[in-house]
């Protein structure tokens, strides 16, 4: 189970908003948020469709 307190970014990457806990994925190894549960499969389904985001989640410090 995926827990906010792994999560490695505060906001969402689309919206600017918190993440929240029913909106969380694995990304290359790392815990990732959503504000809602669309923003994260919309990613989910094809991350290389939005590379701000894939940019952004590689940049975050392991």
């Amino acid at each position: 189970m995926l827990e906010l307190a792994d999560c490695a970014n505060e906001v969402c990457p689309f919206s600017g908003k918190p993440v929240v806990a029913d909106s969380l994925t694995r990304f290359e190894g790392r815990v990732v948020g959503f504000c809602n549960p669309g923003c994260r499969d919309k990613f989910a389904r094809e991350p290389s469709a939005y590379p701000a985001a894939v940019e952004l989640f590689r940049a975050i410090p392991r």
